[in-house]
This record gives C-alpha cells, structure tokens and sequence, in this order.
C-alpha cells in the first residue's frame, strides 16, 4: 500500500485531472441520483469509493476527504492525525518521527501539491474531522454540494 501511496503523490496532477471529471459526472448525474435518493446509493458508493480510494491513497474514509487539497496525500496517515501540516517532528530526512520508516505524510503532500494544478489548495486550513461522517462517501457529498443541494451528514 504504501507504495501506491507514493505512486500517487507523483501522480498527483493526472489524478487531480481524474478526479475533477468524477466530480464533473457526479454533478451532472446530480438529477438521477436525486431520484435514486442519495441514502438509497450511500453503501454502494461508499463501498467503492473506499476500495479505490484505499488502494491508491490507503484511504481511512474520515467522510472528509482533502485529497485535493494535499497533493494527493491523506493527510488521515499522519500517525497523529494531522490535518493541517506537519508536526514539529519531522526529521531531516523528511521522515516521520513516530514512524522513521515512513515519509512525513506533510512532506509527500507538499510534493503532490507542486505537481498540481490546484496545489496551493494546501495553505487551506482544513476543519476538524466531522467523526459522524465516517465511512460514508465524500463523492455523494461534494456532488450534492456543488449541485447546489447542500451537504448532509
């Protein structure tokens, strides 16, 4: 896993790419989802969501998803569950100082944000997890979002 992970934080801008023609579906399917009803499809979707979102980013579904914010780094891998920068831990290597075998998750995120279009997204202070919304799918979120239906929990 942790190889994907860094895989995609060097892939940051085409998933970023990705990601935005998901984001432009989900809006346009906006109409039909509704009909569906967005509670009836929360499983399935969610289910999906955390097998690929698992594989490429070892996803945690927080139900909070920053990933484009973090240069494709999930900033939920922080041993301390970081979500707005590093902690005063980092070595000089650029490794974790709970986990020194592992990159910071900061330092990988500030090297997807460089490769992003949208990479100063990063100096965005991100809220607290919402803890009520894990496991369910940021995608449904954001596409009722910015369809103009506004976010449940």
């Amino acid at each position: 896993m942790y190889a994907v992970r860094l895989w995609s934080v060097r892939h940051a801008r085409a998933l970023e790419l990705a990601y935005r023609g998901l984001e432009r579906v989900l809006v346009a399917v906006h109409p039909w989802i509704s009909r569906i009803g967005y509670a009836r499809l929360e499983r399935p979707v969610a289910a999906v969501e955390k097998s690929l979102k698992g594989l490429f980013f070892d996803c945690r579904m927080c139900g909070a998803c920053a990933l484009s914010s973090t240069g494709m780094s999930c900033s939920m891998n922080c041993p301390k569950s970081l979500r707005n920068g590093p902690c005063g831990g980092v070595r000089e290597n650029g490794h974790c100082e709970v986990k020194p075998e592992m990159v910071c998750v900061w330092v990988e995120a500030w090297a997807g944000a460089r490769r992003m279009e949208g990479g100063m997204k990063i100096l965005a202070v991100q809220p607290p997890v919402d803890h009520r919304l894990k496991d369910s799918s940021s995608w449904l979120r954001v596409a009722r979002e910015k369809s103009g239906e506004g976010a449940k929990p």
